[in-house]
């Protein structure tokens, strides 16, 4: 025994600690290891009894939200504090009488204290982020950003205790002088604080959500957002590429949401058909016997729709079958706008738009629907003696009488 008090007596000096009593020191460092092994057997006790306990109790609740906060994640993180509390607690009852180490072994524990608490608050906001996203209401708001913001500050927090202990000064003084370097500290954060304005202009405002569907030319982003963070918005495109746009971005800039077409009862078809004016004539009795004989003609007699005087028009023809061709496609919104209209004359031909809204909103089934619309308007065309503008024409017109004789161009 005396052996090994003359050796702990000679590491003591060694560290610059008096030698008053050697055994006194025996003492205390077998104290030390006691703490030491106390702190350890609590932890087990609490990681192997006290965190299954907890959960039994959880999963016997109706709800739901404690089964996040105390899961086995959190509740490792909450038993990671016991160590320090229980060294910073007992180690002065050990070392009353060696103020200076006692002084250098309460820091250490206040800073894993700290870093400690850090890691249990940053699990905390997971937990919360996984919480909103099981929400109906809170699943499609932004707020991996906000979370991220919120572990960041205290971050910032930790750090300046963390240097207020080392250094021993109050952390009010470092927070002074932190001010003066305002500007600095406002360069390196840029980003984070700007992606935390907009995200909460974002949220605010129900701009975004993730799973929306957005264009922005500008960032070549066309596809459907996958993730809102701190520093950025991942848009995952169509060809399954990634495009990462910065969330204030969103807000400084224009882009296109495509929820509201998503929540309406249909999709819009928006598309012309270029008539080429040169085939635009007044129709023959002959012509409109045709049209009733082949089933293309949409007007009803009882109505009265052609006055006696005004001739018949094959475009008109043409527009009044189209219209009742798509009002008998079971594809389209009926209950919506459906109309076919004449835009200004250009030198490319009579605009003829074709505008309506489909059922279904997915991109390959509205392509087909819209493929097969404009398939059928097309290839019945000439059944009205019409003809699309095409540039550079094909055809031209021989300057005679006949203007329906074509030359091909050479």
């Amino acid at each position: 025994m005396n052996t090994i008090d003359q050796a702990v007596a000679r590491l003591m000096a060694g560290i610059g600690i008096e030698q008053i009593h050697i055994h006194t020191w025996s003492i205390r460092i077998a104290s030390l290891l006691g703490i030491i092994v106390i702190s350890y057997l609590t932890t087990k006790l609490f990681h192997h009894i006290v965190i299954p306990t907890i959960q039994k109790i959880t999963r016997r609740t109706k709800a739901t939200w404690d089964d996040y906060v105390f899961n086995e994640q959190m509740l490792t993180a909450f038993c990671r504090l016991i160590p320090p509390l229980m060294w910073y607690i007992l180690l002065p009852f050990v070392l009353e009488d060696e103020p200076e180490l006692l002084d250098i072994l309460l820091r250490a524990c206040l800073v894993y204290l700290i870093i400690v608490v850090l890691r249990l608050v940053s699990t905390f906001m997971n937990i919360l982020y996984e919480i909103s996203n099981e929400h109906e209401r809170l699943r499609n708001r932004p707020l991996k950003g906000i979370y991220q913001m919120l572990n960041l500050v205290a971050i910032g927090v930790g750090l300046i205790l963390i240097i207020s202990i080392l250094i021993n000064q109050n952390a009010t003084s470092i927070l002074a002088g932190l001010g003066a370097s305002a500007a600095i500290l406002m360069l390196v954060f840029k980003d984070s604080i700007l992606g935390l304005v907009a995200g909460i202009q974002l949220s605010a405002n129900d701009m975004l959500r993730p799973g929306d569907w957005i264009t922005m030319p500008k960032y070549g982003a066309d596809g459907y957002v996958i993730e809102v963070s701190l520093t950025t918005v991942k848009v995952q495109n169509f060809d399954k590429t990634i495009t990462t746009v910065p969330p204030y971005a969103l807000v400084s800039d224009s882009f296109q949401n495509w929820r509201g077409m998503r929540e309406s009862g249909g999709r819009r078809i928006k598309r012309s058909l270029l008539i080429d004016v040169r085939s635009i004539h007044a129709c023959t009795p002959e012509e409109i016997e045709q049209y009733k004989a082949k089933n293309l003609w949409a007007f009803e007699e009882k109505e009265n729709e052609l006055p006696a005087k005004q001739p018949l028009i094959n475009l008109e023809a043409f527009r009044r079958h189209a219209l009742a061709y798509l009002r008998q496609r079971e594809e389209l919104n009926q209950e919506m706008p459906l109309m076919i209209r004449q835009l200004q004359p250009t030198s490319e031909g009579l605009p003829l738009e074709i505008y309506c809204f489909t059922t279904v909103k997915d991109w390959i089934p509205y392509e087909d629907i819209q493929t097969s619309i404009f398939n059928h308007l097309i290839g019945v065309l000439p059944e009205f003696s019409l003809r699309l503008y095409q540039k550079p024409a094909e055809l031209i017109y021989k300057d005679t009488d006949d203007a329906d004789k074509l030359l091909i161009k050479n």
